[in-house]
């Protein structure tokens, strides 16, 4: 079948994590997820406590154990990678709460460990905007030129009113901060987005996003909010006060946002993983490929791709 998108390996409409990394590196290269055994300012009490309400024990459901030596968890990764895709280079992910929140000997130590593993072609940091002080800053700069390096910015809303909600404890102008003294020295940023947070409208959705596409990031994460168990928004959903998106409103939200986002942006995640242990609700996020299917068809449907409707953002 004939794709008109020009970013892809397959049919897909839109920017691919696969085609991203296929083009940069030449071969299929996998992100590896470690904990650094980190924890963040929101809740340690230096910015909030409890942390955000939609987050269980920090984040990086899906990341080693902090028991484990960075070597031991990113062997534990390629052995499940390799089983499934055989040989493959790899990018170890610093995922599990805010991986910047330390003091910069101990980064060292932890980024290095990581970079010296067999088979490394970078490194990913998913970290805060509040997060990143001058001598770490300075360091990141010297790791992005000597090794592919991607930060991970968690920015969830535009909104500050919706961040205060879900406890974020950070602002706006604290995140275009951080992002702006990141890209000035040619350090790449994926930046987060969380789709269905309490009180948003779709308006409010998608401002988010074209606030985001007008920064022209490396990539993007639209995640879809999981409603997981022992958290703060889990007892909110339990009382009635909050709900979720049906399959078919994400779908349509996905597929305006890819429309939204311009061609060169790489699109790493376009849903969310929740443990089926820990999972509340949606329920039916946990058929990923359903969902997947779902946006893929719809974006046919439409006739569109990624960035149909770039220049609405500058509008």
């Amino acid at each position: 079948m004939y794709n008109p998108f020009p970013y892809s390996l397959d049919n897909k409409r839109y920017h691919t994590w696969n085609y991203y990394l296929h083009h940069k590196f030449g071969c299929k290269v996998a992100k590896i997820a470690l904990n650094g055994g980190f924890t963040c300012p929101n809740l340690d009490g230096t910015r909030g406590r409890g942390g955000c309400s939609y987050c269980m024990d920090g984040s990086g459901e899906f990341a080693g154990s902090a028991e484990k030596s960075i070597t031991e968890q990113f062997r534990d990764g390629v052995e499940s990678m390799s089983a499934k895709w055989g040989y493959t280079k790899y990018i170890p992910y610093f995922q599990a709460n805010t991986n910047t929140y330390a003091p910069l000997w101990r980064l060292k130590k932890l980024y290095t460990e990581a970079l010296s593993q067999k088979d490394v072609v970078g490194l990913a940091i998913a970290t805060r905007p509040d997060c990143i002080p001058d001598d770490i800053l300075d360091y990141l700069e010297e790791l992005s030129n000597q090794t592919y390096l991607l930060v991970e910015l968690g920015l969830q809303s535009i909104f500050d009113e919706t961040g205060k909600r879900i406890n974020r404890c950070h602002s706006f102008n604290e995140f275009i901060d951080c992002y702006t003294k990141l890209t000035n020295r040619g350090i790449k940023v994926c930046v987060h987005l969380i789709m269905g947070l309490p009180g948003e409208s779709r308006e409010m959705m998608l401002q988010s996003v074209k606030t985001v596409a007008s920064l022209r990031p490396e990539c993007v994460k639209l995640h879809l909010l999981h409603i997981l168990k022992g958290t703060r928004m889990a007892e909110e959903y339990e009382k009635g006060l909050i709900s979720c998106m049906s399959l078919e409103d994400y779908v349509r939200i996905i597929a305006d946002s890819i429309e939204l986002l311009p061609p060169e942006t790489a699109l790493q995640r376009l849903t969310g993983d929740g443990g089926r242990d820990s999972l509340i609700a949606p329920l039916w996020s946990l058929k990923k490929f359903v969902v997947m299917n779902e946006i893929d068809k719809e974006l046919l449907r439409r006739k569109t791709m990624q960035g149909s409707k770039w220049d609405n953002v500058h509008s």
